[in-house]
């Protein structure tokens, strides 16, 4: 029997399992997953399919109404629509995706780690993230500007501290349950180190939820970060931004051109929405399990 015929079956198999997962999906997320998708591919290839260099402005070409050459107009500065809303869905995007990763990253080992200690450890690690929640993501975002300078990298960083107590907390009551279990007592009885347990099989475990949290978190990063930069503490022309957009657009609305500061608005509002949808839809799931379980 050939390779082919072998691996042939496998793939249908794989795909076969995928499409029942999809079938199973709610009408809502499904369109929250495609615009998703959407909205990922023109941020990724946003540099092939901009029309126009989103950061040259033609100042004698401003406010311009939906034409063929324009086909979402143009701003006050001149610059095309379509290529900012392609080309600030990159910035937009990878901004809340680094806050996000970073305080995953660290909440899940920070949460492990306390939990599966114990004891004073995870007393004096529970009493810092319970001061680290007096904090506002926004506001310690804000400060880390006025320190560093505008930007995203400072506040990137910030709101991932500001967000790691989040995860932190989940990842600490779910690991406190979690390692009570007996499958975690036969691999101590098997003499595997606790670092291999906590590791390899305790985070697997505990994996879903921090995913269907970090989805939520996404969200609200976002949101945040559009604020920053609606506010001009953030990302600075002539960077596109969806949030900058918005700010650097309001004199288009009095004109009469409400698109370029509409439309940014509207894909902010789409996202986090979406992202939400999928979040809780991951969250529910995740509680049938446990019910059944």
């Amino acid at each position: 029997m050939s390779t082919a015929t072998v691996s042939h079956p496998r793939l249908q198999s794989r795909l076969g399992g995928w499409a029942a997962r999809l079938g199973r999906l709610t009408w809502p997320v499904r369109i929250c997953a495609v615009l998703l998708v959407l909205v990922g591919l023109g941020a990724v290839f946003a540099p092939w399919l901009e029309p126009y260099d989103p950061t040259d402005g033609d100042l004698s070409n401003t406010l311009v109404a939906m034409s063929g050459a324009h086909w979402l107009g143009t701003d006050a500065g001149g610059h095309d629509t379509f290529s900012q809303l392609l080309a600030g869905g990159r910035t937009s995007l990878l901004g809340p995706l680094g806050v996000v990763l970073f305080s995953t990253v660290f909440g899940a080992l920070v949460g492990l780690f306390s939990a599966w200690r114990g004891g004073w450890v995870d007393a004096l690690i529970g009493r810092v993230l319970d001061v680290m929640f007096a904090f506002p993501s926004l506001l310690l975002a804000i400060l880390a500007v006025a320190l560093f300078g505008k930007g995203l990298g400072a506040p990137v960083v910030a709101m991932a501290i500001a967000y790691m107590p989040y995860t932190a907390r989940l990842v600490r009551s779910l690991t406190a349950q979690e390692k009570t279990r007996p499958y975690i007592a036969a691999y101590r009885v098997q003499g595997h180190s606790p670092a291999f347990i906590a590791l390899r099989r305790l985070l697997p475990a505990v994996g879903p939820t921090i995913l269907a949290q970090s989805t939520v978190n996404f969200g609200y990063a976002l949101l945040d970060l559009a604020a920053l930069s609606f506010l001009g503490l953030g990302v600075q022309p002539p960077t596109p931004d969806w949030g900058a957009m918005i700010n650097q657009s309001q004199a288009a609305v009095l004109e009469g051109q409400p698109l370029s500061a509409v439309l940014p608005a509207v894909l902010v509002v789409v996202v986090v929405v979406a992202v939400t949808v999928i979040g809780e839809h991951f969250g529910d799931r995740l509680a049938g399990r446990e019910a059944k379980a």
